[in-house]
This record gives C-alpha cells, sequence and structure tokens, in this order.
C-alpha cells in the first residue's frame, strides 16, 4: 500500500517541484521543450531498444535455449519507454537509466538475483490470470501458494495419460 501513495503521491509532487525549480533556471519554453524532447526521444529509444530485445528474445527461442534476459530486459525496456514518455525530470532520469544497455543490465542482473533468491527460499508467489474475476464471479483475487520446498530428490512422480495415435487429424487452416 505504501508503494502505491509513493507512486501516485509523492512522485508526482516530486515531478512537479523539479519542472518548476528547472523552470526558474533555464525558462518555461526551454523547459517545456526538454519535456517533448525526453518523450519523443523515449519513445523512440524505446521502439529501438525493444526491437533489438526482441529479436534476442526470438534468437534464443530459435537456438532452443531460454530467453530470461530477453524477458526481463523487455519489461524494463517497456518501463523506461513509459517514464520518458511520462513528462518529468525524475522519470525521464529513471527511463533513461533503464533504457541503457549498461545501466539495464545492473537492474535486470538484481531484479534475476531477488527471483532466484525468492525460488531459492521457496517464498516466490506467482497470480495467473485466471485471479483476475472481472466482476462476475463470487471468489476475490487470491494469491498462490508459496512454492513448495525441493526435497533434493531427481525422482519425478506423474501420472501419464494415453493418446490414441490413430485418431482422426485435422487439415491446417487456409490451406
Amino acid at each position: 500500500m505504501r508503494w502505491l501513495f509513493l507512486f501516485f503521491i509523492v512522485v508526482p509532487l516530486v515531478e512537479l517541484y523539479l519542472l518548476l525549480w528547472l523552470g526558474s533556471i533555464i525558462g518555461f519554453w526551454p523547459t517545456v521543450g526538454i519535456t517533448i524532447v525526453t518523450g519523443v526521444l523515449g519513445g523512440s529509444l524505446a521502439k529501438r531498444e525493444g526491437i533489438r530485445v526482441w529479436r534476442q528474445w526470438r534468437t534464443a527461442l530459435a537456438e532452443m535455449r531460454p530467453p530470461e534476459t530477453g524477458v526481463v530486459d523487455g519489461v524494463l525496456v517497456l518501463i523506461g519507454g513509459a517514464l520518458l514518455i511520462t513528462p518529468g525530470v525524475l522519470t525521464d532520469l529513471t527511463g533513461l537509466f533503464l533504457l541503457l544497455p549498461p545501466t539495464r543490465k545492473l537492474v535486470a542482473a538484481a531484479i534475476r538475483r531477488r527471483i532466484d533468491a525468492k525460488i531459492a527460499s521457496g517464498s516466490l508467489q506467482v497470480m495467473d490470470a485466471s485471479s483476475f474475476s472481472m466482476g462476475f464471479e463470487p471468489e476475490p483475487m487470491r494469491w498462490s501458494e508459496p512454492a513448495p520446498r525441493a526435497s533434493g530428490s531427481d525422482v519425478v512422480d506423474t501420472t501419464g495419460e494415453s493418446v490414441d495415435l490413430d485418431a482422426p487429424v485435422l487439415p491446417p487452416r487456409g490451406g
């Protein structure tokens, strides 16, 4: 709850203060110009970096390796672009920090370390899309239970399902 307070109340107030402070130093129109330029540059930089990350992600999938870095980078590029498009000095600096590859790698590494630690401790909680009720289901949104801790055994217990290989196959679409 305190994060929402920080995000919706404190950050806009700090942004307003910084914009007024910058405007008093360099003037109104230069401040407006900087705000517009950072928005345009943020959009184009986010697009360029997003395309680059998307290509890396697709290459990883084509090489049959997990695209973990691409997913984290993609989310950081998306957040960085949104922050640069948002008017304000603090959001522009944070967005630029997230869009530049060297600093984004630092943030991504910190995020991955935190996720790995939560997985190792069994405290990672994941919410899936089925938890969203859209107002029609009577059950409230719930977090999943923490993942069970690994037992140290390499045995995986599963239940098989028989598949009829002689079942008719539907023809491909559009063909």
